[in-house]
């Protein structure tokens, strides 16, 4: 199998909370990949909708709405910046009531049909970090490395509730347990691309682990399949 021009994908899912964005742009940097931020641009997407007002009820006006839809990561100052039709909303896309809505909106086929395009088309070179819900299952298939990353939803709801307290945000570890069990049910549950783990995910459970003690596995796996790529069948 040859490299791929910019080198190889790697896809990393699994579930809220489980620390995907975080290892993902951590390991982007070890490697000089570019990361994709997948759930970041379902959010933006979400929150278009949102402001807009469609009923996502209407498929047909959620259709012709994705036709129009333009959702872009860039880097300012080493910030990734999420830019949805040319508005910069990076900080209002990670509130708690718009993880619920991103859930409900990417259980529907036009607006997963424009990120999967979008996401694919950012990663065909290669030289990239993406993380989501269906990347090795949906998105890319082929990608040349799978985690999955996972975590208890206790552990999982911490972390959530230390990130809200940090910005600033009320927080309840019962009531985000609650939500991080509705989310996960909502993401395993749905018909279109469901969460799940791919036959050739590696599996990574963080719920006792560091960032860095996953980070040094991940990197080490991925260089290796860097290096010996040419070799493998």
């Amino acid at each position: 199998m040859p490299l791929r021009p910019d080198g190889i994908v790697i896809a990393i899912d699994g579930p809220s909370g489980a620390g995907k964005s975080t290892l993902a742009r951590l390991l982007a940097e070890r490697l000089g990949y570019i990361q994709i931020d997948t759930g970041a641009m379902y959010r933006a997407a979400a929150l278009l909708l949102s402001r807009a007002g469609v009923n996502l009820d209407d498929s047909a006006a959620v259709e012709q709405f994705c036709r129009n839809l333009d959702i872009r990561l860039e880097l300012d100052s080493g910030r990734q910046v999420v830019r949805a039709n040319g508005t910069d909303v990076t900080d209002k896309i990670r509130s708690a009531e718009m993880s619920l809505l991103t859930s409900r909106t990417a259980t529907l086929k036009p607006v997963r049909e424009a990120m999967r395009k979008a996401q694919q088309l950012m990663g065909s070179r290669g030289g990239v970090v993406l993380e989501g819900r269906d990347i090795g299952t949906v998105v890319f298939p082929e990608a040349e490395i799978k985690f999955y990353l996972s975590a208890s939803v206790e552990e999982r709801a911490r972390r959530r509730c230390e990130e809200m307290i940090s910005n600033g945000e009320p927080a309840s570890l019962a009531e985000t347990i609650l939500a991080v069990e509705k989310r996960d049910q909502q993401d395993s549950g749905r018909d279109i691309a469901p969460l799940r783990q791919a036959d050739d995910a590696v599996l990574i459970d963080s719920s006792r682990l560091s960032i860095d003690e996953v980070l040094r596995s991940m990197e080490t796996l991925c260089r290796h399949k860097i290096e010996n790529i040419d070799t493998l069948p």
